[in-house]
């Protein structure tokens, strides 16, 4: 007869090894959170180093002193972060209105709208703003946010049409109300994309943001504009180094954010 195989006896059990659960890979590598950092360090630092030895005529120096670096530094990071910030309270609330019901119908239009604001040339745009506004900082907050609303609004509307239906009808079959599937289920599953349109939005605002010199708004601009008019070859490297060193920081500040921010179950 075939001898059936007895079930191990609980000190059996006991006895056999346990494999222990593999641990989670950390969200940030060092690697991450270091390169880009120690290399904006190093650019930044020798173009110190190379500003401490030049020899700087009067126009150069009076376009550098007296505070001038940090003041344009400052402006052009107010103009960043105001922008993103408006871009975000437009953008995400409409995205999310155009997904539900009847408002999907309007879409193509606010698309259209949007796709306009940033085939329009930046600099075009700005004009425009200031014949209408007047030179201000007001004009080139409202240019930077018409230009950059595109990504965060398409994103958002891309990555709430992209959840699972099914996923979807679950939550609503075991009792959650419309707001608590949008807030519990398809913003969620939709960090990701958001979140990739908010980064490429800053890297655009700071971009962007040189321009507001045109309009009366300040920043790094200033010294792209002072260096180019003047034929100041300094003046121009140094605010071309410091807009692009803000550009690369922002853009690797949104990337952190990004995977801080996304959720763990959608890590791969």
């Amino acid at each position: 007869m075939t001898e059936v195989p007895s079930e191990p006896t609980a000190e059996e059990k006991a006895e056999t090894p346990r494999t222990p659960p593999a641990p989670r890979p950390a969200r940030i590598s060092w690697q991450k959170l270091t390169v880009l950092p120690l290399a904006l360090v190093a650019v930044l630092l020798a173009t110190w180093l190379w500003f401490a030895q030049a020899d700087l005529d009067a126009l150069s120096r009076n376009a550098l002193s007296g505070g001038q670096v940090s003041k344009a530094l400052w402006q052009h990071i107010q103009l960043t972060v105001i922008s993103t910030f408006f871009v975000l309270i437009i953008a995400i609330p409409l995205g999310i209105l155009l997904t539900r019901g009847a408002f999907s119908r309007a879409t193509p239009v606010a698309m259209a709208f949007a796709n306009m604001g940033q085939a329009t040339p930046a600099i075009g745009l700005l004009a425009l703003l200031v014949i209408w506004l007047g030179i201000g900082r007001r004009a080139a907050l409202i240019g930077m946010i018409i230009y950059a609303i595109l990504p965060v609004l398409s994103n958002t509307i891309t990555g709430l049409k992209a959840n699972d239906p099914t996923l979807l009808e679950a939550a609503r079959g075991i009792g959650m109300s419309p707001l608590g599937v949008l807030r519990r289920v398809e913003l969620p599953l939709a960090v990701p994309l958001i979140l990739a349109g908010v980064r490429t939005a800053l890297v655009l605002n700071v971009g962007t943001a040189t321009l507001a010199v045109f309009g009366g708004g300040g920043g790094l601009g200033v010294l792209i504009t002072t260096g180019i008019t003047n034929q100041r070859m300094p003046v121009l490297v140094l605010g071309s180094i410091l807009t692009v060193a803000l550009a690369l920081l922002v853009d690797w500040l949104a990337s952190i954010a990004e995977l801080l921010l996304r959720p763990r179950g959608l890590q791969t």
